[in-house]
């Protein structure tokens, strides 16, 4: 019995040995033909991809990486996978990374600071191949691991114009300001804000939303309802309520989410209002369903999807050792105005 049974039998793991065997041919020469080199005949191609398919041979990632110096590894950070928002951005970061050769790593930080500075001291110690990650809201000890890994990094949903900082995403403020413009110039005189979970992104469109009404001379700090419990559905119809009992005279309300919103159209059936009649009802992120409220929801399309692929792009770039045409991309929001408004 040869070593590579040996290994094999006590394993139960088929080697690159075995694919090589069954194909007659070197490790070395199977190893390049799965791997795609140029300079292997295609006819010893075929057979050692025959011979692997007929084994169930799986390349292990790891020796992969070992022996390559190369790794394969792509971790995103994201704060939830709840939030559809965050399932599109995946769904599109993969789609672009998987066909280049590359696994994206799922890491869920919880909004919590602490928790993704562990997660990143435990990706960064396997020296992945680049790094994703939400926005700018960490520690000062994981900015350093960035910083001091030397792994490419692209910050996701949020701009900044700091150099040698890599970021795609679009401007929370101004969304949050466009939306809150809308609801001034459809007439509407007191305009709440409310929001849930209040995380860097939800104060960011507060802030927009802040600084729309002071332009227009209208802020007023008690027409916002802030909530740090977790965002949902059921959230924004108590939410509403609330509002609308201790504020009686808001006749527009702007939510942080639509999820939220979704919440406070049902609880304004719930409770017999008009809407946009007695009170109008704003969102944020054209999540699915929206479109389908009765009334439709008006909201703030995000670019979620597009925001995931430009990331990904701009960091298989920086693998590449490629140096981006720019370091920031804004992609835009999308006002969607509907009935609801």
């Amino acid at each position: 019995m040869n070593k590579s049974e040996t290994r094999r039998r006590s394993s139960g793991r088929i080697t690159l040995s075995d694919v090589a065997k069954a194909a007659g041919v070197s490790p070395i020469t199977a190893s390049r033909a799965l791997r795609g080199e140029r300079g292997v005949a295609q006819e010893l191609v075929q057979r050692v991809k025959d011979a692997a398919q007929q084994l169930g041979y799986v390349p292990d990632p790891a020796a992969r990486a070992l022996a390559s110096q190369r790794s394969v590894q792509v971790p995103v950070l994201v704060p939830l996978l709840s939030n559809a928002l965050f399932v599109d951005v995946l769904e599109s970061v993969h789609r672009t990374l998987f066909p280049e050769g590359y696994q994206a790593l799922i890491g869920v930080t919880h909004y919590d600071p602490q928790e993704e500075e562990q997660l990143l001291r435990t990706y960064l110690a396997h020296r992945p191949a680049g790094l994703l990650v939400t926005g700018f809201d960490r520690t000062e000890a994981a900015r350093q691991l960035i910083a001091a890994s030397g792994v490419p990094c692209v910050h996701l949903m949020e701009m900044t114009p700091a150099p040698g900082v890599f970021c795609v995403g679009f401007s929370q403020q101004d969304a949050g300001h466009s939306m809150t413009a809308h609801l001034l110039e459809r007439g509407y005189k007191n305009v709440a804000f409310v929001a849930a979970q209040l995380d860097p992104r939800t104060m960011q469109r507060a802030e927009g939303y802040r600084r729309c009404l002071r332009e227009a001379g209208r802020y007023d700090p008690k027409l916002e309802l802030l909530s740090p419990q977790p965002s949902s559905m059921r959230l924004g119809g108590e939410l509403l309520e609330e509002l609308l009992r201790t504020r009686p005279g808001v006749d527009a309300v702007f939510f942080c989410n639509d999820d939220l919103a979704q919440g406070g159209l049902l609880a304004a059936q719930r409770l017999g209002l008009s809407v946009p009649g007695q009170v109008a009802i704003a969102g944020f992120n054209d999540l699915a369903g929206s479109d389908q409220m009765l009334p439709p929801l008006t909201t703030v399309r995000t670019p979620r999807s597009a925001v995931g692929e430009a990331s990904a792009r701009m960091l298989l770039a920086l693998m590449r050792g490629e140096v981006p045409a720019h370091n920031s991309v804004d992609l835009g929001f999308e006002l969607t105005i509907r009935s609801s408004t």
